[in-house]
C-alpha cells in the first residue's frame, strides 16, 4: 500500500510578507530611481535626451507587456518557482545595467529587468494573498501597499542619494546583494502553489502581450512625438484593436488565460479601474515634481528626493491602519475617500507649481495627497485579490499589476518644458 505524501505546511505569513514585500520594493524602486539619475547618466555615457527616455521606457514596455503572461507562467510551473526565477533574471539584468558601457546596452538590460519584474510582481501578490487568512488580508495588504507606495514616492530620494553619494551604477548594483539574500529564504520558506492545469492559450498570450506593448508604446511616445502623431495614434489604435481581439478571443476559447467573467465581479472591476486612475495621477506627479524641484527650484538630486518625505511618511502609518479598518468596513469607502484626498492634494500642488510658489507652500498638499494614496492603495489590492477564487489569484495579480503599470509610463520622461528661470531654493 502506497501512502500519500503528507500535505505541505502552509508558509508562515510573516515570512511571506517580508519576502514578497522586499522583492516588490526592489522592482518598484527600479522603475523610479532612474528619474533623478538621468542627468548624471547623460553626462557619463554621453547619451542624448531621447535615448535617456528609453532607460525608463524600455523597462515599462517589457514590464507591462509580459505581466499577464508572467502570471500565466506562475499558474503553470508554480508561483514560487516563477517568483524565484524572476528574482534571478532581475538580479542578472541589474548587474548588466551597472556594467553597461553605453546607452544601447543599458536600454537592453532594462528590457530584461522589466521581464524579470513581470514574473515577480503577480507571483508575489498571489503568494501573499493565499498565505493571509481572510480576516487579516486587509491588514496585510495595508503593509504591502505601504511598501509599494514607499517605492513610488521614495524612488527619487533613493536615486538622488545614491547618485550624488556614490555613482549612478549603484542604483542597479544594490539590487544584486538584496536579491541574493532573498532567494535562499524564498526557496526555504515559501510554499509552492499552482493554478488549475489547462491547455496553454498561445493566442491569448500573443494578443495580450502585443496589445499591452502597443498601448504602453503610445503612452511613452505621446510626450516626444505628440498625441496627434501617426506613430502615437497608430500605436494607440493598434493596441486597442488587439485588446478588443484579446477580449473576444478569451470569451470564445474553452480554457481562457484570463476569464472575462472576472470583470463581472464588481469588486474586481472597480478595484482595477480605481487603481488605473490612482496610479496615473501618482506617477505623473512623481516625475513632474522630481524635475520641477531640480530644474525650476534648483535643488540637487538628493535635496529634491528629501522633499518628497511629506508624501512618503504618511504611508508608514496610514496604509497599515487603513488595511485594518478595511477588515471591518470593507474597501468601498476607503477607496472613495482616499481618491478624493489624493486628488485634492494634487490639485493644490499643481496650482502652487503654476504660480512658482515656494516648496514650503506645498508641504500640506503633499501630506494630504499621501494620506489619500495610503487609504486607497491597500483597499484596491484587497478588493481585487479577495474577489476571486484561490485558483484565479495568479490571474488577478497579473491583471492588477498590469493595470497599475498602464497608469504610469506616459509621464516618464525628462520635463524639458520646466526649464526656465531657475529660482533659488526656498526651504
Amino acid at each position: 500500500m502506497t501512502l500519500a505524501p503528507p500535505p505541505k505546511a502552509p508558509a508562515s505569513l510573516p515570512w511571506v510578507l517580508v519576502l514578497t514585500a522586499v522583492a516588490a520594493l526592489v522592482v518598484a524602486l527600479d522603475q523610479l530611481v532612474v528619474a533623478t539619475a538621468l542627468q548624471t547618466i547623460h553626462h557619463d555615457l554621453g547619451a542624448s535626451m531621447t535615448s535617456l527616455e528609453w532607460t525608463v521606457n524600455a523597462f515599462s514596455l517589457s514590464f507591462a507587456a509580459l505581466m499577464i503572461p508572467g502570471a500565466e507562467l506562475g499558474d503553470r510551473i508554480g508561483r514560487k518557482r516563477t517568483y524565484i526565477l524572476g528574482l534571478v533574471v532581475f538580479a542578472l539584468a541589474s548587474a548588466a545595467c551597472a556594467l553597461a558601457p553605453n546607452i544601447g546596452l543599458l536600454i537592453a538590460a532594462r528590457v530584461l529587468q522589466g521581464a524579470g519584474g513581470a514574473m515577480i510582481s503577480p507571483a508575489a501578490l498571489a503568494l501573499l494573498t493565499a498565505a493571509a487568512p481572510p480576516h487579516k488580508r486587509g491588514s496585510v495588504m495595508g503593509i504591502y501597499a505601504a511598501v509599494m507606495g514607499l517605492a513610488v514616492v521614495g524612488g527619487p530620494l533613493v536615486g538622488g542619494a545614491v547618485t550624488q553619494g556614490l555613482a549612478w551604477q549603484w542604483i542597479f548594483w544594490i539590487n544584486v546583494p538584496v536579491i541574493a539574500a532573498v532567494i535562499p529564504f524564498a526557496a526555504a520558506k515559501l510554499t509552492e502553489m499552482k493554478g488549475k492545469p489547462v491547455a496553454i492559450d498561445y493566442m491569448g498570450i500573443l494578443l495580450v502581450a502585443a496589445s499591452m506593448f502597443g498601448l504602453v508604446w503610445a503612452l511613452v511616445r505621446s510626450g516626444p512625438a505628440g498625441w496627434a502623431s501617426g506613430e502615437v495614434l497608430g500605436s494607440l489604435v493598434g493596441g486597442l484593436a488587439l485588446l478588443a481581439a484579446f477580449v473576444g478571443w478569451e470569451r470564445r476559447v474553452t480554457e481562457p488565460m484570463l476569464p472575462m467573467r472576472l470583470f463581472r465581479v464588481p469588486a474586481f472591476a472597480a478595484g482595477n479601474l480605481s487603481t488605473l486612475l490612482l496610479t496615473a495621477s501618482l506617477f505623473s506627479t512623481v516625475f513632474f515634481l522630481a524635475q520641477y524641484l531640480q530644474i525650476s527650484l534648483g535643488y540637487s538630486p538628493l535635496g529634491a528626493g528629501v522633499r518628497f518625505l511629506p508624501w512618503t511618511v504618511p504611508l508608514f502609518f496610514v496604509a497599515p491602519l487603513a488595511g485594518r479598518l478595511q477588515d471591518r468596513i470593507g474597501p468601498r469607502w476607503l477607496i472613495s475617500s482616499g481618491l478624493f484626498l489624493q486628488g485634492a492634494g494634487l490639485v493644490w500642488l499643481g496650482v502652487n507649481a503654476h504660480h512658482h510658489d515656494s516648496y514650503a507652500s506645498s508641504v500640506a498638499a503633499l501630506i494630504i495627497s499621501g494620506i489619500g494614496t495610503s487609504m486607497a492603495m491597500p483597499a484596491q489590492q484587497s478588493a481585487v485579490m479577495t474577489s476571486v477564487p484561490p485558483q484565479s489569484m495568479g490571474k488577478a495579480g497579473g491583471t492588477f499589476s498590469t493595470v497599475r503599470q498602464l497608469g504610469g509610463p506616459g509621464h516618464r520622461r525628462p520635463r524639458r518644458g520646466l526649464r526656465g528661470p531657475r529660482q533659488r531654493p526656498v526651504a
